[in-house]
């Protein structure tokens, strides 16, 4: 499995091998089935496991083949096309042995174990009024259709809406399921500053306004690992729903407000007629900011002397530029440029999403690298 590969590596790859053995064993204990979270921690660890497994056996067959190359070009003597083919054959088994080591060494980087989360995703209207809000709209129809590509469930878990049918703040959830899990790991990098530059449908004469709106991406924790909250420590008030929704929703106390008095963080949901559903949304929406609260402070104190390359994830931060104009999507984290702000608005942000998660990667190999002296 490990053939041609640096020793670290294949050393790696070698004691992953024999995690993989142990994890086949693991799922097809009954007792283990039964166990609901623990089956479903060792799924997902079985699939990146056997996932990067996949990948080094993928290379020792390219060195295999590269081997027969070598040994064709060496009883090739002067037949001049069956040389030809083993050039050709060298050649390709090399380039492709390069890019499956790095594809090794980037699986191997140290996982955030919240990707493999759902997500609360935040988009609250900023700078620029009425077409601020409409851009929010617009981000969350993008993030909509995103999840929908991927095969995720959304749910809205709370919404005021501002007067030309945009968002002052919605918070929308996201779940995976199966093979189509790890939102919170695609999605983590929305967190920031998003500007728009565009003719607002509010403006006259025609002139370009630039507006702004942030995006904040919560991990959802697991139920076993929810924030601890004292009740006392809660204020829950309940109000009359404002906006649409019909008679029953504008007469009733349904709406509830929940504040977290020590940290004075606030969630509130007024979407569901019942009061006890909305009380139960905004309470995992607190729970999540509560603890996203706790995760920042926490990366705040361990990486105080440095800045991520994809950005602190600072809600002020200005992280993307969507220029309609110009057709222009900017991500200024990594100073990527594309012109299809038409189909990205879609929800097509793959190109997006894999330039960031391979600048992650990049940035995470060159840390290791000036750690190890490498």
């Amino acid at each position: 499995m490990s053939a041609g590969l640096a020793p670290s590596l294949a050393s790696s790859l070698e004691r992953l091998a024999h995690r993989l053995q142990e994890l086949d064993m693991a799922l097809s204990d009954p007792i283990i089935a039964a166990d609901n979270k623990r089956f479903r921690d060792l799924s997902r660890e079985h699939a990146e496991v056997s996932g990067v497994c996949e990948l080094a056996q993928r290379h020792t067959r390219r060195q295999q083949d590269l081997a027969g190359a070598k040994q064709m070009l060496d009883e090739a003597g002067d037949d001049a096309e069956m040389r030809a083919m083993a050039l050709d054959e060298i050649n390709q088994a090399d380039a492709d042995l390069v890019q499956l080591e790095q594809q090794l060494q980037t699986a191997l980087l140290p996982k955030d174990p919240d990707d493999v989360r759902n997500a609360f995703v935040e988009i609250r209207a900023g700078t620029g009024g009425d077409e601020s809000a409409l851009f929010a709209a617009d981000l969350a129809r993008m993030y909509t259709r995103y999840a929908e590509r991927m095969g995720w469930t959304t749910e809205i878990m709370s919404a005021s809406e501002s007067d030309l049918g945009g968002y002052k703040e919605v918070v929308l959830r996201f779940e995976g399921n199966g093979s189509s899990g790890g939102v919170y790991g695609q999605m983590k990098f929305e967190s920031g500053g998003h500007r728009v530059q565009r003719v607002p449908v509010t403006e006259t004469q025609g002139r370009i306004h630039t507006s702004a709106c942030t995006v904040a991406v919560l991990p959802e924790p697991d139920e076993a690992e929810e924030v601890q909250i004292n009740p006392a420590d809660l204020r829950i008030d309940t109000y009359r729903a404002s906006g649409a929704g019909g008679q029953h929703i504008n007469k009733t106390d349904s709406a509830v407000r929940v504040t977290h008095i020590p940290t004075g963080i606030v969630a509130e949901c007024q979407d569901d007629r019942s009061q006890h559903r909305n009380k139960a949304k905004a309470l995992a929406v607190l729970a999540a900011r509560i603890r996203d609260k706790e995760r920042t402070e926490r990366q705040a104190k361990e990486a105080a002397h440095r800045k991520s390359l994809v950005g602190s994830g600072d809600r002020s931060d200005r992280i993307r530029t969507y220029n309609f104009p110009q057709g222009r999507l900017t991500d200024h984290r990594i100073n990527l440029t594309i012109y299809k702000l038409a189909a990205v608005m879609e929800g097509e942000l793959d190109d997006v999403v894999a330039a960031l998660l391979s600048a992650q990667a990049a940035d995470q190999l060159a840390e290791l690298e000036a750690a190890t002296g490498v």
